[in-house]
């Protein structure tokens, strides 16, 4: 093994002497056992406590990781740098950070039993000359950022140093050790501030990530002053916001930098950063309290966007260009929060969570945890998966509405489709860094299909699909620059939101008003047990450019599988079908794209490769022409049908209205209308009106029915709903429900695009 920085003798400085002669007051024995019982538990968490011969690849990962990094290690102080590829002289860079991140893995390799390196006592001492020279060079407290990222100086650098320290703690000198984390003293004082930019308190994963450093800095230290501002920070960050803007919100919406859906992303590192906290400070004196709250946050956040272990890239915001983030390693960090949790969860979540990851792990064979996890967290899948008495759950099913951040997921036994909406509240696509360069489209009406194939989004999709053609959107054909740092699109309009119905049925609904263009359309989904179906309407243009509308754009990785169409369907073998219910003729596109992660990631530390990757794709389109005036579309998508019954599903659905009024159809007893303004549409029984804006679903079983409505343009007051059959009497309802002669009327102001229901005996 290559040592580069010289021997050094490791002994403790005089002040840790001091303090170890005093240890024996009671007092401070018991202080020190409870800084030292967190910091293992906390080492446990990111090394495992005991070596499993069982995880011997993954532990071999580590050590192989690890050695790489001290392999490399050539230390330059005339350049200067600790590795020739990551010069430390222009933190603007960001190599300082990447520094850092590989000390982290020299240190968990150093800490991981079973590793040649476990606990070397040369390793060791050859860190901390390492830390010794960043902290020289790189990162100390009288620096200047030189307009750096703020990120790295206040998160990304203390969390890869703590943990550093923490998992080394046993091997190094504890004096520098302290001197290591002065910097931490300016850079990451508290974790409800930004140093940077005073006036901004920190929200969300931000405060999460802070709340760590923190706290492992004061468990380093022994500082319970430290420990306890963490804790704190963390106790706040539980509540759900009330307002608009960053947090967890009480439809399970969560929001970061004011206006972006997170949960996949910015929602994760929270989740993992705050289920660590709570383990690692669990029976100590800074237990996090009320930290129960977490486990309902996992199931109404969480649990709706996770597909076999896969986290929805509609929450996935700028992440989804990064080609090192993709949706099994934020469904992993997600799986990995959730088995900590569980190690001390009530039992009301526990017999849900166990089988529910059980499946997830049990499913998902294209991207095996296993390969993914450190070892202390495959140790704990493992355990779950080998336990008898925990049967493999079902995929998750239901209907979820999330009106506070513009999304909405269907999902079915072997299927799950998302939407991903913007409005005046909620941004179309973060651009920062220089990532998500093209995401143009991916908050204007993007469509997500989920089936058993579990590569489709991952497979390099989003480095070579068009990105002027993502499913389920509407857009025109113009040519666009990179998208900007910082820049936002709100589209002017409140339309955006949906409603849901008994877990089975739902219906989404925006107003498109595209970016930079005079395109507008008003474009709905209705959300059947077995299929989407696809309503546009008023789909106009006076820019000169063809306009299109997405019905499907596949990634069919490295051939074109079997297709098999009619004049108005198609159907894609191991995907299902698609549907043209206004007998339009669909255009269909087969063609091999290439790209790279390059393209559409830039950013200093994320940024892609320049390797050129090709994927095959099917896209179906319904062309609206140039300068479209009130065109339209009805479409279905059948994900598993078979070709037979998708050449004659047109038969199965009504459509009711698809205007500027309303858009509405109905099936098997349900109807299902969005109502743009004050308007009536026919029904085989009868009209069925409104007399404002809204969203609705009824579903009528003899003389039963249950009314679903909710408001997504947020503007109505109340809407008087008049249904195609008398209103005799109202039974179980939500409050602002009441029978007003055959009609029935709900009062919806103030309440955020969330549903209201009612039981009504027609």
């Amino acid at each position: 093994m290559i040592h580069p920085l010289s021997r050094r003798s490791a002994l403790l400085g005089a002040a840790a002497v001091t303090g170890l002669a005093l240890g024996d007051r009671p007092a401070e024995a018991v202080g020190r056992a409870a800084f030292d019982a967190a910091r293992e538990r906390w080492v446990d968490l990111l090394a495992g406590g005991t070596y499993h011969a069982a995880h011997a690849d993954k532990t071999r990962a580590v050590e192989g990781s690890a050695h790489a990094v001290l392999r490399k290690l050539r230390p330059d102080h005339d350049r200067p740098s600790l590795w020739p590829d990551l010069p430390l002289d222009d933190p603007r860079t960001g190599d300082f950070n990447r520094a850092y991140n590989r000390m982290r893995t020299l240190a968990l390799g150093w800490a991981t039993p079973g590793t040649a390196m476990h606990r070397d006592e040369q390793v060791a001492e050859t860190a901390a000359r390492a830390l010794d020279f960043l902290y020289e060079h790189a990162y100390h407290e009288k620096l200047d950022p030189r307009g750096s990222n703020w990120y790295w100086w206040e998160i990304g650098v203390p969390r890869s140093l703590t943990d550093t320290c923490a998992l080394m703690y046993d091997g190094l000198p504890q004096d520098r050790l302290r001197r290591w984390l002065r910097p931490l003293r300016r850079w990451c004082p508290d974790p409800e501030r930004r140093v940077s930019h005073p006036g901004v308190v920190e929200t969300g994963a931000n405060r999460a990530s802070k709340a760590m450093a923190v706290a492992m800095r004061g468990l380093l230290t022994h500082d319970a002053r430290l420990v306890k501002r963490a804790k704190d920070a963390v106790s706040d960050l539980l509540r759900t916001t009330r307002g608009p803007g960053d947090g967890f919100h009480r439809d399970g919406s969560f929001i970061q930098h004011d206006v972006y859906p997170y949960t996949g992303s910015y929602g994760v590192d929270y989740l993992e950063s705050v289920a660590k906290l709570i383990a690692m400070l669990a029976g100590s004196p800074w237990a996090i309290p009320d930290s129960g709250k977490v486990h309902d946050i996992v199931d109404r956040s969480f649990v709706p966007f996770v597909f076999d272990g896969l986290m929805m890239d509609c929450v996935r915001g700028r992440a989804i260009s990064r080609q090192g983030h993709r949706d099994y390693h934020a469904g992993q960090r997600t799986v990995e929060a959730i088995l900590t949790l569980l190690e001390a969860a009530p039992e009301r979540h526990a017999r849900r969570w166990r089988p529910m990851v059980k499946g997830w792990l049990t499913r998902n064979q294209a991207v095996p945890y296993e390969t993914l996890a450190p070892p202390a967290s495959i140790a704990k899948a493992r355990a779950l998966l080998e336990d008898p008495s925990v049967p493999v759950g079902p995929r998750t099913t239901g209907t979820y509405v999330f009106p506070d951040m513009d999304r909405v997921v269907h999902r079915r036994p072997t299927w799950a489709f998302a939407i991903a909406m913007s409005s005046e509240r909620i941004g179309a696509a973060e651009a920062m860094n220089r990532e998500n360069l093209r995401g143009w489209y991916t908050g204007d009406g993007m469509t997500y299909l989920y089936t058993d194939d579990l590569t489709h989004w991952n497979d390099d999709l989003w480095p070579t699909i068009d990105p002027y053609r993502l499913p389920g959107t509407t857009v025109d054909r113009r040519r666009r620059a990179d998208l900007r740092h910082g820049e936002r699109r709100l589209p002017p309009t409140p339309w955006a939101g949906g409603v849901a119905l008994d877990g089975g049925y739902g219906v989404a609904a925006m107003r498109l008003v595209a970016g930079g263009s005079s395109l507008r359309a008003k474009k709905a989904w209705f959300l059947l047990d077995d299929a989407v179906i696809a309503l546009g309407a008023g789909i106009t243009a006076s820019d000169g450019r063809r306009v299109e509308t997405v019905v499907e754009n596949r990634n069919t990785h490295d051939c074109h599988p079997a297709l098999t169409r009619g004049d108005d369907w198609i159907h894609l073998s191991g995907v299902g079908g698609y549907a043209l219910l206004d007998r339009t003729a669909p255009k269909l596109v087969r063609e091999k794209r290439t790209g790279r992660w390059r393209d559409i990631d830039k950013g200093a530390t994320t940024g892609g490769d320049t390797t050129r990757v090709t994927r095959h794709y099917t896209t179906i389109l319904v062309d609206h022409g140039i300068d479209p005036r009130k065109a339209r579309y009805a479409y279905a998508v059948l994900p598993g049908a078979s070709f037979a019954r998708t050449s004659t599903y047109r038969e199965e659905v009504e459509i009711l209205a698809n205007n500027g009024t309303a858009q509405a159809i109905s099936r098997d007893g349900l109807l299902a209308a969005v109502f743009w303004r004050a308007g009536t549409v026919k029904t085989p029984d009868g009209p069925l009106a409104a007399d404002g804006p809204c969203a609705l679903l009824v579903h009528r079983d003899g003389g039963r029915a249950r009314l679903a409505v909710s408001d997504p343009s947020r503007t109505a007051g109340e809407v008087r709903i008049t249904l195609p059959w008398a209103v005799k009497s109202l039974g179980e309802h939500d409050r602002g429900v009441r029978r007003a002669k055959r009609a029935v009327k709900i009062e919806l102001d103030g309440t955020r695009g969330r549903t209201r229901t009612a039981v009504l005996r027609v």
